[in-house]
């Protein structure tokens, strides 16, 4: 399954490269597709078997019953502290790459909101003027991934619910490893280096 998502992140930074966010979106529809069919085989209400009913939805062969994809929202937001970006490093990265805080968004609750209470969670900062930038379907699986920019409003690090394991505000100059460009994080980041954000 390990290569399987290294093939498609392979796939989808190749397309974002070449500028080619049509055959990115594509890419990461089949995938999310796929993923959805393999889940979904058999009726959450009776157990019995499904079948495709149109091409993004499954009927079940004895109650009828009928479902769509589901996504599961999820925010990256960008922290800025003057000339600065707050860079973090989740302890299950594999490498030493640093990213935006990121976090899923809870029922009943606002992408801003989710944003608010995701860098309060993992960092102990607040901060103001959240912002949206842009969303992408993120299919590792089933996520629809929203970046914000947020201005820091006050505290002191500390990485209080254990996901994070460092991280602090770097300047443009002076930037650990981050994300590629195949990743809303990587984009994000990179606009920020060139002073888009």
């Amino acid at each position: 399954m390990k290569d399987k998502w290294e093939d498609v992140r392979s796939e989808l930074r190749r397309a974002v490269e070449k500028g080619d966010f049509r055959r990115r979106a594509e890419i990461a529809r089949r995938i999310e597709l796929d993923n959805w069919t393999a889940e979904t085989q058999f009726c959450g209400r009776c157990g019995s078997p499904m079948k495709c009913a149109t091409e993004i939805s499954r009927v079940c062969t004895s109650c009828g019953h009928e479902i769509f994809p589901q996504l599961s929202p999820a925010v990256v937001v960008l922290v800025k502290r003057g000339e600065e970006a707050l860079l973090v490093h989740n302890r299950k990265f594999r490498n030493n790459n640093h990213a935006l805080v990121a976090g899923f968004v809870e029922t009943g609750e606002s992408a801003e909101d989710c944003v608010r209470r995701e860098v309060k969670e993992e960092t102990s900062l607040e901060i103001k003027n959240v912002r949206y930038i842009e969303s992408e379907s993120w299919p590792f699986p089933g996520q629809l991934m929203m970046g914000f920019t947020a201005e820091y409003a006050g505290g002191e690090i500390s990485f209080a619910d254990g996901e994070l394991d460092c991280g602090g505000f770097f300047s443009r100059e002076d930037m650990p490893p981050v994300p590629d460009v195949a990743s809303l994080s990587g984009r994000i980041i990179e606009a920020w280096r060139k002073g888009i954000l």
